[in-house]
């Protein structure tokens, strides 16, 4: 009977708290926006693109 007392409380505890569907849409959002940010500046696609305006001290 213990054992299942401090089985509930432990699953009780861990739940997070997005188990509902708004924050799993916002987990799912940050988790794509944070994928895109991987893929978008990683050190490939920073070094390798050309020049712009920004780039004032740029010399190749």
């Amino acid at each position: 009977m213990a054992a299942i007392g401090v089985v509930l409380i432990v699953k009780l505890l861990r739940r997070s708290s997005t188990e509902n569907v708004d924050g799993l849409l916002i987990e799912q959002a940050r988790r794509v926006q944070a994928y895109n940010d991987r893929v978008s500046y990683n050190s490939d696609a920073v070094h390798n693109s050309p020049p712009t305006m920004s780039d004032l001290f740029y010399r190749p």
